[in-house]
């Protein structure tokens, strides 16, 4: 069976001089101060428009809705680049010198003046109009994030797996990877809280200069900590095969459509295999992509050296298997966009913890960070669940990992939906009181805060936590584990391609609800006021919509079958030696 040059690169044992445990601190650093440097400037985003740009609440949700949804769909672009051109070292030190640069000029933007000035931005701060040359540098800004992003997040957790995946199918590789996984999110969940604690009070102690020049300090760190472990990497070189072969496959089918298939009972002489490979056969599963790999006159079809005459018309079964766990996966990758509209709409919560009374004991907690509370509990969850419960569950399920990824990701998606169910409810209660405190009519910019806890809405950010803890880490490892090696930053990256449907979804949903709702002077469900607006139906319409969504998820998840029967990788049983024996091989099911 043929191996890729990546998988080469991955399996040689030589390699192996390289990689390994002394890597991890120099990978997971850079991606620990990339997201306090990231998630500290975005957790407070929602303010610094509504505040020093004068947008509503509405207007500055679409943006960042809209810039969420740009960086989701990035990745995507950055793995093809990392896994087919550039390799994942070399996308991860670009992607971090552009985002660099758009922290800086985002730092910029907070240092040069944003209004012009005149009588009336003088007398009143709703006069004040925006120099035209500020919106422009603004938006730059998110898009070289953005930009940069797209680099970072596909490859740092492909590139951290390569450096400890044995190439088995060993229950203690998949052990190996799973604990890599976990204490990855849960490292990465604690400087997330580093980020929405000290990054976040420093914008509101210090002010927004000095609060975006910190992770401009932390984002020169974490690229030079990159650097610094770059001799003891292990760098797959990028393979454009993979994916070439993708799309050889599926036009190979439709060219051969015309052409009769073998029977089910056909042998592996029916289908072609490269040279020097195990000759096999095909799954039936997607059986009309098989039509791609069958030999119908070898004489013709091969070259002397037993090459494809015309790959673009015969491919290999290892191509065929590959295309089809590309294509199983995408109905289950579906499920995972309603997350990104729950998850992206987490900058309403922050406008009514901006409301709410935030003090404890002497102490105000910002509104940004009341997410927190996300991310201590996905943190603490993760922890927990890798160090005293994955082993009993495993003697219970029979599954190495304790639940199955599918059963995490659907217990995640019930979370999600019970969590909009509460935040529904909690924002009932608030608006209820805010009214009789007589605020609804109260501007919130300057309003005092209302006299009901802020903690009110810890209990909802500690369900999307958890939710995000089941959900989305169980995709990254399902994606990792289903799809071809070659091919592992795509793979990793279609959590974050899902995340950016689900933010232009939540987009659509927000304009949608807003045009529908607006009528006859009344100001619709999303007004700036949330004490005139009724977010708590916008939160019903997430649950009722989450809760479509898991009964989707179910039936996407039987029909998909047993989870990793899609991928076949070759293992040698014994190598051709020069006394004639002859080579024998076999295939392993991962």
């Amino acid at each position: 069976m043929e191996v890729s040059a990546m998988e080469e690169a991955l399996s040689n044992p030589k390699g192996r001089r390289k990689g390994g445990l002394r890597t991890i601190p120099f990978i997971i650093s850079n991606e620990i101060f990339e997201k306090v440097a990231t998630f500290g400037l975005t957790a407070n985003m929602i303010l610094y428009l509504t505040e020093r740009y004068l947008m509503s609440s509405a207007f500055a949700t679409v943006v960042l809705y809209n810039w969420n949804a740009i960086s989701n769909f990035l990745p995507i672009f950055g793995a093809v680049l990392a896994d087919a051109c550039l390799g994942r070292f070399r996308v991860i030190a670009l992607g971090s010198f552009v985002s660099l640069f758009g922290m800086c000029l985002l730092c910029l933007t907070a240092i040069l003046p944003v209004y012009k000035r005149t009588p009336e931005c003088a007398a009143r701060l709703a006069d004040c109009v925006v120099v035209p040359w500020q919106l422009p540098l603004l938006f730059t800004s998110f898009a070289l994030m953005s930009l940069g992003s797209g680099g970072i997040r596909p490859c740092t957790l492909a590139f951290g797996a390569d450096q400890l995946d044995k190439r088995d199918n060993s229950a203690r590789n998949v052990r190996t990877l799973q604990t890599f996984f976990n204490w990855y999110y849960t490292v990465l969940g604690l400087s997330i809280v580093f980020a929405a604690t000290v990054i976040v009070y420093i914008q509101q102690a210090r002010g927004w200069v000095v609060g975006f020049s910190v992770p401009v300090v932390l984002m020169v760190t974490a690229l030079t900590l990159f650097l610094l472990g770059s001799p003891f990497y292990i760098k797959a070189a990028a393979d454009r095969s993979a994916i070439l072969g993708l799309v050889q496959v599926l036009l190979a089918s439709y060219k051969n459509s015309h052409e009769p298939m073998p029977p089910e009972t056909a042998d592996a002489s029916s289908f072609y295999t490269k040279a020097g490979s195990k000759p096999r056969t095909p799954t039936n599963k997607l059986r009309y992509l098989n039509r791609a790999c069958v030999l119908r006159n070898p004489g013709k079809e091969l070259s002397a050296d037993g090459a494809a005459c015309d790959p673009w018309r015969l491919c290999t079964v290892q191509q065929v298997e590959d295309t089809k766990a590309v294509i199983r996966v995408l109905p289950i990758w579906s499920t995972g966009i309603l997350p990104g509209v729950i998850v992206g709409q987490q900058m309403f919560p922050t406008l009514q913890a901006k409301t709410m009374q935030r003090k404890v004991g002497g102490l105000e907690i910002p509104a940004a960070t009341f997410g927190v509370f996300s991310i201590l509990t996905l943190t603490v969850w993760v922890a927990v669940y890798d160090r005293a419960l994955v082993r009993p569950l495993s003697r219970l399920t029979g599954h190495a990992r304790g639940l199955s990824l599918r059963q995490r990701m659907g217990a995640g998606l019930v979370l999600f939906a019970v969590a909009m169910a509460v935040a529904a409810r909690t924002e009932s209660v608030r608006r209820a009181a805010a009214i009789a405190e007589g605020l609804r009519d109260s501007d919130p910019r300057s309003a005092p805060p209302m006299h009901m806890s802020a903690m009110r809405l810890v209990p909802q950010h500690c369900l999307m936590g958890l939710a995000e803890a089941l959900n989305l880490i169980g995709q990254i490892e399902f994606y990792y584990s289903e799809f071809p090696k070659t091919m592992s930053s795509i793979g990793v990256s279609l959590l974050a391609l899902g995340l950016g449907f689900g933010a232009v979804l939540g987009s659509a949903i927000v304009g949608i609800i807003g045009a529908a709702t607006r009528s006859g002077g009344h100001e619709g469900w999303l007004p700036s006021n949330l004490n005139r607006g009724r977010y708590d139906d916008y939160y019903l319409v997430l649950a009722v919509l989450g809760a479509a969504n898991v009964a989707y998820f179910v039936v996407c998840a039987w029909a998909y079958g047993e989870e990793g029967q899609n991928r076949v990788a070759a293992a040698d049983d014994a190598a051709t030696v020069d006394d004639g024996k002859e080579e024998q091989h076999k295939a392993v099911i991962i």
